[in-house]
């Protein structure tokens, strides 16, 4: 049956991959990698045939990875980081290419022409695996996700000159005039996307629309993607870079949010096929025979990496948490790697060799990347910990005298503001905690007192007067965040009550057993409500409607609610 089996295959590989991956409590994208090795063609058992044709399958999965991630944002999300992503950006490629290549002469043995592409190998991060994380998380909204993001989009547009460069390392008398060619190709294209698609892309859809079929927008929806990205392709870009420059585009309009509801599952399932083929590509005997010389350039990949992206976000004035999460979060090599891999093998300057030890170190540090990630907010705290700021946490308003009996709220985004707003109407006195210093700069516009940190420091926590605080609200999403303020929080007052935000379902269980008082999922109560809604507008009994309300509540929260 050809890609038909094919295609079978990986989607049953990949489904058992996601439900090993999920009874192991490890991100989905590490049990697809894994059922990419079993299909591969290194492994015994049935194998994948058709492996050209489902690259390019896997291909349209990256591209509507970052469609969908363009649908999310928006041109106004990046201004705020576009100083380290256009300065920033190209440093960090500079100089993990430099170290990185000087590491391959020096270590490995290299020639010089192939420490250079690996260099550039290992200075790209994948775009696919950092927002599939970060999605996984629920924090694609924060400022240092916002971050990462403006750095992925620069190190996506520098694979354009990339490759042209390379190549060219043998004849250096042409790579002027074809890199200013490249160059000038790819700013007037990109330019003529963008001010036609902002104006031509909504009266399409539009027009869709009045012919009253969801499916015709769907597809329209998917064929905007694909087709930017096949036309940015034809002209020597990158074919998911057209596809991000297509959802940006999109993002500004007021079809932004459908489209990218209807856009999700497919998007989905193209992207199992790309992390089955990353797997594929992974050839266990070889990594079994270099296994100690792969295990330390993987270690040194997310070392080096962690500490040059994170002292860059650090000198762009990115502080506390923000550089650990930033540099661990980009540390792993990225997918278009694959691309200048290809490239160089084709151009005949990158040996058999020094292809699969990229290729190797690619696949694990993808793989292991979101462990890694999540190391960044225990290492931030150990580290703040060991060095023992001596400054004096920065405070607004904070009435002293008056702090007693009050409600400490941890977090100042949508929840937190809405919390905020809502004591303060009731003249129930607050003091609102926050991280990041462009929300906490909001708190004097809004007449708020507040305390600039981290919630889970003691000494933060101290600034709170949590000592004298009746209740303690945490609106932040994650849960270690969670987990080290309710101990630290109960050590210096054990009477406090604690109501936290539970980000997923089965956080609700595990904050129950740390003696939250009260956990709210946000999903689940949205859900209760628009029941509840239905019931009153029901010709049902109130009585019976509060009652089947409490149940529900009850069967979920157990006793956390």
């Amino acid at each position: 049956m050809g890609i038909a089996s094919d295609f079978v295959l990986i989607v049953v590989a990949g489904l058992l991959g996601g439900l090993l991956a999920r009874a192991l409590r490890v991100p989905l994208l590490v049990g697809y990698v894994a059922a990419g090795v079993l299909v591969g063609p290194y492994t015994a058992g049935p194998t994948v045939v058709q492996v050209d044709d489902i690259e390019r399958l896997a291909d349209i999965g990256v591209a509507l990875l970052l469609f969908s991630l363009g649908l999310e944002l928006s041109f106004r999300d990046l201004q705020p980081v576009r100083r380290i992503a256009l300065i920033g950006g190209p440093l960090q490629i500079l100089l993990t290419s430099a170290a990185a290549a000087v590491a391959g002469v020096k270590a490995l043995g290299m020639p010089v022409t192939e420490a250079i592409w690996f260099g550039a190998m290992i200075s790209l991060s994948s775009t696919v695996v950092v927002l599939k994380t970060l999605s996984a998380a629920g924090v694609t909204s924060t400022l240092a996700s916002r971050v990462m993001i403006g750095l992925l989009v620069v190190q996506d547009l520098a694979v354009v000159p990339m490759l042209v460069i390379l190549p060219q390392l043998g004849d250096l008398e042409q790579l002027p005039v074809k890199l200013a060619r490249a160059i000038g190709i790819a700013t007037v294209f990109l330019a003529a996307v963008v001010v036609l698609g902002t104006w031509l892309l909504p009266k399409l859809l539009r027009r869709v629309l009045a012919l009253g079929s969801r499916e015709l927008f769907l597809v329209s929806v998917v064929a905007i993607g694909v087709g930017i990205g096949y036309a940015t392709q034809s002209v020597g870009l990158s074919f998911a870079l057209g596809a991000f420059v297509a959802g940006l585009i999109l993002s500004e309009s007021e079809f932004s949010h459908q489209a990218l509801s209807d856009v999700v599952p497919v998007r989905d399932i193209f992207g199992l096929l790309f992390f089955v083929t990353v797997g594929m590509l992974l050839d266990p005997r070889y990594a079994i025979a270099h296994a100690a010389e792969i295990a330390a350039i993987v270690f040194l990949i997310f070392l080096g990496k962690s500490l040059i992206l994170g002292g860059l976000a650090r000198a762009f004035g990115y502080v506390n948490m923000a550089p650990w999460i930033i540099g661990l979060g980009l540390s792993q090599v990225g997918e278009f790697s694959f691309v200048l891999a290809r490239s160089g093998v084709g151009s005949g300057l990158l040996s058999k060799p020094t292809y699969d030890l990229a290729l190797t170190c690619t696949i694990l540090t993808m793989a292991l990347s979101p462990v890694v990630s999540s190391m960044a907010l225990p290492l931030g705290r150990l580290w703040r910990a060991w060095r023992k700021p001596a400054t004096a946490p920065a405070r607004l308003d904070l009435p002293t005298e008056a702090l007693r009996e009050h409600i400490v709220v941890a977090g100042y985004g949508r929840s937190g503001k809405a919390v905020a707003r809502v004591l303060r109407a009731a003249e129930i006195p607050l003091v609102v905690v926050e991280l990041n210093h462009a929300l906490f700069s909001d708190l004097n516009a809004h007449g708020l007192a507040g305390v600039w940190g981290d919630i889970t420091s003691e000494e933060i926590l101290r600034a709170a007067h949590i000592g004298s605080a009746r209740i303690l609200v945490l609106t932040v999403p994650d849960l270690s965040t969670v987990q080290l303020s309710v101990d630290r929080a109960r050590r210096l007052n054990p009477k406090v009550v604690v109501i936290a935000r539970a980000a997923r379902s089965h956080h609700v269980v595990e904050l129950g057993k740390l003696g939250v008082d009260a956990v709210v999922q946000a999903e689940f109560e949205g859900g209760v409500e628009m029941v509840r809604q239905a019931l009153v507008r029901y010709p049902a009994d109130s009585a019976a409607t509060s009652r089947l309300v409490s149940d529900v509540r009850k069967e979920f929260y157990g006793g956390a609610g």
